[in-house]
């Protein structure tokens, strides 16, 4: 559900913000709440990076109002309280982790002790290693070390495990979750979808421009009123798009992903035009199928109102 008017720390009202003739934003209204975790979901496009870069002062609405922490996003003491890690970002070659860490980490008042934050972003084992001689995903641990040093009561994390083992990714999620629960406002901008239902308290799916959808992940996915069939045949995928209740199929790998609305008449309907039929698997719409099925009915609905 949208935040209470009494734990919003950041918020867009009415805000409206275009590149030449192109509007992405146009009186748009979002807010984060403090002690929870936010995922902001939507196609490539969709406004999801102007809305971070409004709420972090990175960019200036056209008209409407942005605050953060009541305050002007670029006002000193609001960007005082703020860590972000965006998609990629530098890092000074010639210092050590810990001793970027500890650099950056003066910018703040109440920075976290380095061997603290090498722990948290599992650095600890390299804190005498150059920059410049990180591997990729290292130099990913790297920036979230320096979004979370000084103890940031909203942390913005755009797409923040890029180049993640699985480990790392569950170690990362484990901290990020562990920074909401003790009040930190977070929010996550992320492709993985499985990343914004492992973390996320509060997905919100926008696109061209405006909400969709804004709710837990459940709720979400229950907008969609269909069942997910995955199954390996030979066939290609054309022959199955007329089965009773299909309403969606996609290759997915070496198997073929049914989105129906009659699971037992597809799947009935499935073994009659494919016998040799053995490896299937019936699911719940996942949120890639709700986020999917709900960027369709919105770009339908804007193509029946041109």
């Amino acid at each position: 559900m949208p935040p209470t008017a009494s734990s919003i720390i950041a918020a867009l009202e009415g805000a409206t913000k275009a590149y030449g003739a192109h509007r992405v934003l146009d009186g748009f209204d979002f807010a984060l709440e403090a002690g929870s975790v936010t995922a902001l979901l939507g196609p490539n496009g969709a406004g999801k990076s102007t809305v971070a870069g409004l709420l972090t002062g990175r960019l200036r609405a056209d008209s409407g109002r942005v605050s953060l922490f009541g305050l002007e996003p670029s006002d000193r003491l609001a960007r005082a309280r703020m860590g972000i890690m965006l998609q990629s970002g530098g890092l000074p070659e010639t210092l050590t982790v810990a001793e970027a860490i500890d650099l950056h980490a003066g910018y703040f008042a109440r920075r976290l002790p380095t061997a603290a934050v090498l722990e948290q972003a599992g650095l600890t084992a390299l804190a005498t290693r150059r920059c410049d001689r990180l591997s990729g995903g290292e130099a990913r641990k790297v920036q979230f070390a320096l979004a979370i040093c000084g103890a940031p009561d909203l942390l913005v994390l755009d797409e923040p495990t890029t180049g993640f083992d699985p480990e790392a990714r569950r170690t990362m999620w484990d901290v990020v979750r562990a920074k909401a629960d003790t009040g930190a406002a977070v929010l996550l901008a992320t492709h993985h979808m499985d990343e914004a239902e492992a973390l996320a308290d509060r997905i919100v799916v926008i696109a061209d421009g405006r909400i969709l959808a804004d709710g837990p992940p459940a709720a979400i996915k229950a907008q969609v009123a269909a069942t997910a069939i995955r199954l390996r045949t030979r066939l290609p995928a054309d022959h199955f798009r007329a089965l009773p209740g299909v309403v969606k199929v996609e290759s997915v790998g070496a198997d073929l992903s049914l989105l129906t609305t009659a699971p037992r008449a597809s799947l009935e309907a499935a073994f009659a035009i494919d016998p040799a039929l053995q490896h299937f698997e019936v699911t719940g719409a996942s949120l890639e199928d709700a986020l999917a099925n709900l960027v369709h009915a919105n770009r339908t609905t804007l193509k029946e109102a041109a």
